[in-house]
């Protein structure tokens, strides 16, 4: 079925889980560590994919920011709910401005094609390094899911995705009999999200703005914003996105989001080739995945944690591992000169540790290069 510019069939169903793989750790990581009421991080998502769908017509994700999702949950302690939904605040404050004003359109220009290209390798290494940590913890697991990721990836009559999250279903009850009978326990009860504001201290405004904002900006930047543009509009011209769009888009997320109990969302190049690579090819993956996590916070937001057991880790990692595979081919379309190649693999291997000053690093040394200030 069509509608809207958005196919709705077997295929965009199983792309709509290809993000799941930094989904879910982050959410469960919020919830059982942070102690985060599920609710508004489940309503927030399920809107903004559902609007991401609608707007965008192509599967652009919608994600947990990395480095403050990253901090808070390793961090709890410090970290305050406060504190994130600050981080959120400011945020969405700072990409308003920046697409509002034009200057994230200045960046985008001075921006080059290794730079870009390097980011999203960087990035792509990284889910391939991070899915085969995940799934060492039961690599018998994996080998098996990798399998039958690999026999079915370009069928359509078997979609790979269904099956691996069928056979991650299947393992998970044998290895855990009682989560049968914990599906008994499923409490359904409709609630909506609560407002924020008033629960947020002018500390934890500003706390949150300079330890969990501030270094989230330059990963936004170079993963959310600049390599969700490249990944977009490498695969479909048809339906081009600026980054202005992009970063407004950011902005208005965020403030939304953290206001009803969500936390700080993003877009990102590695969640999109991971939607592509299992069979969206339009917004309405994300719509299919956007009703499915609404709904689940909506009136199961009570039994989250339950629900999330039925994804193991080691199919998490396995959607992790091809998403990647899928990031790093976006650099076929680099012409081979050894100044461009140099620049790419700087950028990446940079890009591996720190996506902020990859960027930054990637493009004083294009520019160096072209001007004759560095040789290589």
């Amino acid at each position: 079925m069509r509608l809207c510019g958005n196919n709705y069939n077997k295929m965009e169903f199983a792309g709509a889980f290809g993000d799941l793989g930094t989904l879910i750790p982050f959410v469960v990581g919020y919830i059982t560590i942070n102690k985060m009421d599920p609710l508004g991080i489940l309503v927030a998502f399920g809107l903004f994919k559902i609007f991401a769908g609608l707007y965008f017509r192509t599967p652009i994700p919608i994600q947990p920011m990395k480095a403050i999702g990253g901090m808070a949950i390793s961090h709890p302690g410090m970290i305050t709910p406060g504190m994130i939904w600050g981080s959120g605040i400011f945020t969405g404050i700072f990409w308003l401005l920046m697409g509002l004003t034009g200057a994230i359109t200045w960046i985008e220009k001075i921006t080059t094609k290794p730079v870009v290209r390097g980011i999203m390798l960087g990035l792509g290494l990284s889910f391939i390094t991070e899915g085969l940590v995940m799934m060492k913890e039961q690599p018998l697991l994996a080998i098996g899911g990798v399998v039958i990721t690999f026999l079915l990836l370009s069928s359509k009559r078997f979609p790979a995705m269904l099956c691996l999250l069928g056979y991650g279903f299947v393992m998970a009850v044998i290895q855990r009999p009682e989560l049968i009978r914990e599906l008994s326990h499923l409490s359904m009860r409709f609630r909506l999200p609560e407002l924020t504001i008033g629960k947020i201290s002018w500390k934890e405004l500003l706390s949150g703005f300079v330890i969990l904002g501030i270094p989230q900006a330059p990963l936004t930047l170079g993963n959310a914003i600049i390599g969700t543009v490249a990944e977009n509009n490498s695969h479909f011209p048809d339906r081009k996105v600026t980054a202005k769009t992009i970063s407004i888009d950011h902005g208005v997320m965020n403030l939304i989001s953290t206001s009803i109990g969500g936390i700080p969302m993003c877009h990102g190049a590695g969640g999109m080739a991971g939607h592509i690579r299992f069979g969206a090819r339009t917004g309405g993956a994300l719509v299919i995945l956007g009703v499915i996590v609404l709904l689940t916070g909506l009136f199961l937001s009570d039994s989250v944690a339950l629900l999330f057991q039925f994804f193991p880790r080691s199919i998490l990692g396995i959607i992790l591992f091809f998403a990647g595979l899928e990031l790093t081919l976006v650099i076929r379309d680099i012409k081979l000169k050894k100044e461009n190649l140099y620049v790419l693999i700087v950028t990446a291997g940079i890009a591996m540790w720190n996506m902020g000053v990859a960027y930054l690093a990637g493009l004083v040394l294009y520019y160096g290069i072209q001007r004759r200030w560095i040789k290589i």
